[in-house]
């Protein structure tokens, strides 16, 4: 499997452990009976601050899925993977600590650090885009 397939299938894993985590907590906060099965709002809004955080990591994933997700799957069907390989990981690992950052603060450099992983993400992806698109 290439580098970027390894990172595509790492930043879907990813995506699914903050659902998987999500709905672990959701669902002991509904057997516990601190909060009713219909008792939840998409964005977490009605739980605690790190619920909120989680419901947006997670939602932040599912929004970079497509763009950063479709240009290593653009690479790997159009036999280019060599474009997005030696950097597939650091977009991966850039992911993840955007994500961990996001749900450990929203403190001011905690938001500017998060806003670096992702810079790194879109830098990569433009990179990535304008390589495919040439010859």
């Amino acid at each position: 499997m290439s580098s970027t397939l390894i990172a595509l299938l790492g930043f879907l894993s990813w995506t699914l452990l903050l659902l998987v985590l999500m709905e672990a907590i959701r669902t002991k906060l509904v057997v516990s009976g601190a909060v009713p099965a219909n008792g939840f709002n998409p964005e977490n809004s009605n739980l605690s601050p790190f619920m909120q955080r989680l419901a947006r990591a997670h939602a932040n994933c599912l929004e970079g899925l497509p763009v950063f997700g479709g240009l290593m799957l653009v690479a790997v069907v159009a036999g280019r993977s060599a474009v997005t390989d030696p950097l597939a990981g650091v977009l991966f690992g850039a992911r993840v600590v955007q994500s961990c950052i996001h749900l450990a603060s929203t403190s001011s450099p905690a938001v500017s650090a998060r806003f670096t992983a992702f810079a790194v993400q879109v830098g990569i992806a433009v990179y990535w885009a304008i390589r495919l698109h040439g010859t």
